[in-house]
């Protein structure tokens, strides 16, 4: 499913490591928000691995689930991709 994945991380170290978690189930949009194709389990990676790494009394991680409908509706003004260029994108 779509889904959108965006933080707030205090620390450089912790934002870095969640970065390049992150790098490898989705695409970049914006410096703190990740578009993906994500399964059930692969959300539950991410929470795992949010509750293992980061201080989630300092950090902020959402996951955003997002229906193909809604994302028919999205507007992205500038530079950028959108989900529906993530299908060739990510191999």
């Amino acid at each position: 499913m779509n889904t959108v994945v965006v933080y707030d991380i205090t620390d450089d170290k912790r934002r870095n490591r969640l970065r390049k978690f992150l790098k490898e189930l989705g695409i970049r949009s914006q410096k703190s928000v990740f578009e993906c194709r994500l399964d059930t389990r692969e959300v539950a990676e991410i929470r795992h691995y949010c509750a293992e790494n980061l201080d989630l009394v300092e950090d902020s991680v959402r996951i955003y689930r997002v229906c193909r409908l809604c994302m028919g509706k999205a507007v992205v003004l500038g530079k950028g991709i959108t989900f529906s260029q993530l299908d060739w994108v990510i191999v």
